[in-house]
């Protein structure tokens, strides 16, 4: 796991900052891996981003067979959420989606793994009590909102599962704002904040600049001062990562 100081670090910058960083250090596609596939809602944008390790459990609020087939299942899951270090965003798969019609998440669960340990959850399927769960410091990114909890209960846990249209396995790193959220691997992880910094300092010496440097100027000293920028960009990536860069 990285050190806390790092991870402090990592929430200072928006999603797709620490996408940019993502891109340059990953062996998978950065055009189709990684990120949510399908659009997500951000309940408590104000909260500002967050950062933290996968666990991961199955729900499925329509069936109340879960509840009767194993009645401790809560305390159990419980127990598996107390077991692992945080900072923790707790992954959500609900079986009822499209059509969910319970909710995981309210007031009560939300302060209940606010003292395990975790910082939020990404649920792919309904939450409610949305003002007490920021109350509470726990941020939510879901599907939808609803009114009840219907037949809600821990189904299983610690397991890969997939939401919004990506698979996340316990121990991923997860960053998330009001964007959506990254999964980052575990051999992906050492290097993300360093590469996250790098590019958005790279983007600030050099394409920004030049972009908000254009007043007075007439249109071919603009393209022509961006296309400079542009090319120093790439260069400065190519440099650092032996990749090509964005621009």
């Amino acid at each position: 796991m990285l050190p806390y100081s790092e991870l402090l670090q990592l929430k200072r910058w928006n999603t797709p900052t620490i996408y940019n960083g993502w891109e340059q250090i990953t062996k998978r596609d950065p055009a189709a891996d990684a990120f949510n596939l399908e659009e997500t809602r951000d309940f408590m944008p104000q909260m500002g981003p967050m950062v933290g390790y996968a666990i991961t459990v199955v729900i499925e609020p329509s069936n109340k067979a879960h509840r009767e087939a194993n009645p401790d299942g809560w305390n159990e899951y419980r127990r598996y959420v107390a077991s692992i270090p945080g900072p923790k965003i707790v992954c959500v798969q609900d079986l009822d989606k499209p059509r969910t019609i319970g909710a995981f998440w309210g007031e009560v669960n939300s302060n209940m793994h606010r003292a395990l340990g975790c910082v939020g959850s990404i649920i792919d399927g309904a939450i409610r009590d949305v003002d007490e769960m920021t109350n509470a410091g726990f941020k939510a990114l879901a599907r939808r909102l609803c009114v009840g909890h219907a037949h809600v209960h821990p189904v299983r846990w610690n397991c890969e599962i997939e939401v919004f249209g990506r698979k996340v396995s316990p121990g991923d790193l997860i960053h998330a704002d009001k964007h959506g959220f990254l999964v980052i691997a575990p051999e992906e992880q050492p290097r993300i904040l360093e590469a996250s910094r790098f590019m958005d300092s790279n983007e600030c010496e050099t394409v920004i600049p030049a972009a908000r440097g254009s007043a007075g100027l007439s249109s071919d000293q603009v393209l022509a001062n961006l296309a400079a920028a542009g090319a120093q960009f790439g260069k400065n990536v190519q440099a650092k990562f032996k990749r090509d860069g964005e621009w």
